[in-house]
């Protein structure tokens, strides 16, 4: 798709910022970010609060998403990341006594679980550092924690579906609305593991990380048969409704939290998911390093564009280890930003144009996220002149007396009245990170405090946060604090076993109401699973265990991704066949015993 011309483009480019920034200049830049960040909160915080958003054209503010002063708790994380305590506590404090979720209003599922519940969450981690005098227990215990889960358990009744993939919008006050659609997007089904698995392992209730994890692999089981996924589904059936697949617009943070869930949970398995999607992804969709948009079941191109959305995924693949690829993706992303001074919802690859009715630019972060993560994997400083020419761009067309407003449409640079909160949780937050570059943020493990709760003792502020889609960062060492491997509720071996053999089970117990029955699902077992209705033994049809070798042999390399499994495919092909020749038909104690 791209020919001679554009690969010469990229040589120009390259050279053309050959010369480095000095330390002054790098500095000069993050004040600079300092200085926007806080003339747009200000203006919010002037003319718009309590609404949601500030009008940057007419200097006044709107409800757009919940009317909970959405903007003002997006932002608290990024008042911690430049170090304003002061303000931190008293934005926190009047949070806490202003805030009130019990209102008759419906919201998005989506937007609200990563706007506010990660908002929320990542604020009260940071209270520690930012001087807050948190309670005793904390970061078990808080109140920004408590306004967190009593949002997410507002967001529950949305993943009550045949599928458990969430309805994609609810009522804050009486669940999901009477005659809601069934169909919502990828994204709105996979985005919730980072911060319902966060709240679950703070507050000790697995009911948030479960229904995320159900959510999760519900999608990845109703993939295509090449391992594509389409971009929205009917929550209660499994079916696609649009198959168009792609890395961008209404799939993009499926696989962000596939890596991100993983590595903050722990949760191998996820990983692998991600893994086997992107051997699919870079088959089916990659072209000359760009991802163009295909039918799900063949894999055949269907749009040639690039959406401003899709750059995130150099990021994604610098987390992952993939920093080559990370950097060709981005200078051909940047590329397009050059081109206009910003990137466009929609570009034609081809045609070298900002697509019809989609030429605006909405101060999005994803390009310099992806900018800030390759920085601190390279240091390649190629990078921060990159994001110097986001910041003169932004200033020179964004600004407003009050604030900074959506580009309309990159070819003439006409504005829009409109600041979303993203501006100020992710825009600024990741521009101020990458000229920043001894942020505290960036600890990668050098320093931390011992903190005890109760018996245990855990390390807080050691580093490796972990960003949620809005860019709130979760400390997974705080997690450590109130749930260890001890207390782990996930599936074991044996489950994970067990699930290969009988992929039906063990989900059969949550066919209703996924709140209770998934909560007490995770009880410690103390009698029989038939009284209790916990899950003691997963017992299965020894006409459902696949006694074939290869076929299970596949299944656990696919599950365990490795080679290594095989003898371990061997043992358990062998113990189920001697059960069919015993009776004994129990796979997750076979599984425990090998």
């Amino acid at each position: 798709m791209k020919g001679i011309g554009l690969h010469l483009l990229q040589i120009c480019f390259c050279v053309s910022l050959s010369n480095s920034l000095t330390d002054k200049e790098i500095w000069k830049l993050r004040e600079e970010v300092r200085g926007m960040f806080y003339h747009a909160y200000d203006g919010y915080m002037k003319y718009a609060y309590p609404y949601d958003e500030l009008r940057p054209l007419s200097c006044d503010g709107h409800d757009t998403w919940g009317s909970y002063s959405l903007t003002l708790i997006d932002a608290l994380d990024t008042l911690a990341v430049m170090g304003n305590k002061t303000e931190f506590q008293r934005v926190a404090h009047l949070i806490t006594q202003k805030a009130n979720f019990d209102v008759d209003i419906n919201v998005s599922v989506f937007e609200t679980n990563i706007r506010i519940v990660g908002g929320l969450l990542s604020a009260h981690l940071m209270s520690r550092k930012m001087g807050v005098d948190v309670e005793p227990g904390w970061p078990c215990k808080g109140p920004l924690l408590r306004m967190a889960k009593d949002m997410a358990d507002r967001l529950l009744p949305a993943f009550d579906t045949p599928t458990g993939m969430p309805y994609g919008t609810v009522n804050l006050k009486d669940g999901v609305p009477e005659g809601e659609t069934t169909v919502t997007c990828t994204a709105g089904v996979g985005t919730y593991i980072v911060e319902f698995g966060a709240l679950s392992r703070l507050t000790g209730d697995p009911v948030y990380e479960e229904v995320a994890l159900r959510a999760l692999h519900a999608v990845w089981d109703h993939r295509s048969a090449i391992d594509l996924l389409g971009n929205h589904v009917d929550v209660s059936t499994g079916r696609w409704t649009a198959q168009d697949s792609g890395i961008g617009a209404g799939i993009d943070s499926y696989f962000e939290y596939l890596v991100k869930g993983a590595t903050l949970l722990q949760r191998p398995e996820l990983m692998a998911i991600f893994n086997q999607a992107r051997i699919a992804a870079d088959k089916h969709l990659r072209h000359d390093d760009w991802y163009l948009w295909a039918t799900m079941t063949k894999g055949h191109v269907t749009m040639a564009v690039f959406q401003s959305l899709e750059a995130y995924w150099p990021g994604v693949l610098s987390l992952v280890g993939d920093v080559n690829s990370a950097l060709k993706i981005v200078f051909n992303y940047h590329q397009v930003w050059k081109q206009f001074g910003f990137t466009p919802e929609f570009y034609n690859i081809p045609r070298a144009e900002a697509s019809v009715n989609r030429e605006g630019y909405p101060l999005r972060p994803e390009l310099v996220e992806s900018l800030m993560y390759l920085y601190r994997a390279t240091k390649d400083e190629t990078v921060l002149q990159m994001g110097a020419d986001l910041v003169a761009s932004i200033q020179h067309t964004a600004r407003t007396e009050c604030g900074y407003a959506t580009v309309k449409n990159v070819n003439d640079h006409t504005l829009e009245n409109r600041m979303e909160s993203f501006f100020l949780a992710e825009t600024t937050k990741y521009l101020f990170l990458l000229f920043d570059t001894e942020n505290w943020i960036h600890n990668a493990g050098e320093r931390g405090q011992v903190h005890r709760v109760g018996e245990r003792e855990c390390i807080v502020e050691g580093g490796g946060y972990i960003f949620n889609t809005e860019a709130h960062p979760i400390d997974p060492g705080a997690l450590a604090c109130c749930f260890t491997k001890e207390d782990d509720w996930s599936l074991s071996v044996a489950d994970q076993v067990a699930l290969i053999l009988d992929p039906a089970a063990p989900w059969k117990k949550h066919e209703s109401t996924p709140g209770k029955d998934i909560q007490d699902d995770n009880k410690a077992p103390e009698t029989d699973a038939e009284d209790s209705g916990s899950t003691v033994e997963v017992e299965v049809d020894i006409e459902k265990i696949p006694v074939d070798k290869k076929s299970v042999v596949d299944a656990v390399k696919k599950a365990f991704d490795t080679e290594e499994n095989e003898e371990m495919a061997d043992d358990i092909v062998h113990v189920s066949v001697e059960s069919e020749k015993n009776g004994s038909h129990n796979v997750k104690n076979q599984a425990n015993q090998i």
